[in-house]
């Protein structure tokens, strides 16, 4: 392929690409225009914030034949990769219109059910050796470009806990990195933030994941770039209530953290101080992109108080034992609808927040 021909299927790209997200200070913007432009709640600016679900099932598969069996759908009694994306990318208007700007997606996924002390099930789009899965990087793709359509911002995990130590060695690790940029860079997206690992500082398997070193692989994607320079924006995310380390406060480029394990309005202000503090001088945006708790009903709960600090804020719902199928974006099989009463609240909730 000549020279030619390679920079007009790269224009062509380019012309698709709908979204391009980027940050000035503590704001993200989305094609040069502050997110929310204008919007202010209860005399507290939203303008600049990026309110996210953490969906990471989009592309959920699972390789271990003898727990697929779990994630059946309750009108076929079997599981479906395929059906779960579709569903996925059909629900994702409803959810743009009621003002959800960004999700979470992983490609090792999350706990189907919620929290997990083991993980036999076999969800990676990497394989021992660090290279990535072909099948489900095609769901991904799907994903990520209706998201590019709609003006939506894809949080794209790497690596999750319980799932890390299927690769063979720390090689692995900067291969599935690198190969997870590449990928993201040669199909011009610019509505991708990668999120290098889920909660660092909780049970990973290589050091390289674990808060000591996790920036390392953030300076390995801020280094990878396109031809005329452009890099992706790249953070990695703390367990509830952790705030994160100096390194990767120094290195990446927004501070994602979560406010499981928090207790309560009050503690999620406290929390958020700290991060601040923290934070310093590095006046980049603090994005909570996981957070179990709800109270949507009640005029102070953990999202308006994040809001309220002009923190964006994260929706995590998984299904409890008694729950039904309509419950929980983490558990598996999924109802991606708005169809329970905890996801209603959350949604009007986010309405009300940054919908005029």
């Amino acid at each position: 392929m000549n020279r030619l021909v390679l920079a007009l299927l790269l224009l062509c790209d380019l012309l698709r690409a709908e979204t391009a997200v980027s940050i000035q200070g503590e704001d993200f913007f989305i094609n040069g225009k502050p997110t929310y432009a204008g919007r202010e709640w209860q005399g507290h600016r939203v303008e600049g914030l990026l309110m996210n679900s953490r969906m990471v099932q989009g592309i959920f598969d699972d390789r271990n034949p003898e727990t697929v069996k779990n994630w059946a759908y309750p009108d076929t009694n079997r599981w479906s990769a395929g059906r779960n994306t579709r569903e996925f990318i059909a629900a994702m208007p409803k959810w743009r219109q009621h003002g959800l700007l960004a999700f979470t997606l992983n490609l090792q996924g999350g706990s189907p059910y919620g929290y997990s002390k083991d993980q036999p099930w076999h969800n990676s789009a990497i394989n021992d050796d660090g290279m990535v899965r072909g099948d489900y990087l095609m769901r991904a793709e799907e994903i990520i470009k209706k998201a590019d359509e709609l003006g939506m911002v894809v949080i794209l995990g790497v690596f999750y806990f319980g799932q890390d130590q299927r690769l063979q060695d720390e090689q692995a690790v900067i291969a599935a990195v690198d190969a997870t940029t590449r990928w993201v860079l040669s199909k011009n997206w610019r509505n991708v933030l990668i999120e290098i690992n889920n909660e660092a500082n909780v049970k990973y398997d290589h050091a390289i994941l674990k808060p000591g070193r996790v920036h390392e692989l953030i300076q390995r994607v801020k280094g990878m770039t396109t031809v005329d320079g452009r890099r992706l924006l790249v953070g990695t995310s703390f367990g509830g209530g952790a705030v994160p380390t100096p390194n990767v406060i120094k290195h990446s480029d927004f501070l994602l953290i979560h406010g499981n394990g928090v207790k309560g309005p009050d503690g999620m202000r406290k929390f958020i101080a700290k991060v601040k503090t923290a934070r310093g001088e590095r006046q980049i945006p603090i994005v909570v992109n996981e957070d179990d708790h709800f109270d949507f009903d009640q005029p102070d709960n953990n999202f308006t108080a994040a809001v309220k600090e002009h923190v964006s804020w994260g929706y995590f719902d998984f299904r409890m034992k008694d729950e039904g199928f309509d419950h929980g974006y983490q558990s598996v099989p999924v109802n991606w609808g708005i169809s329970s009463a905890r996801k209603k609240g959350f949604f009007e909730l986010l309405k009300t927040i940054t919908v005029p």
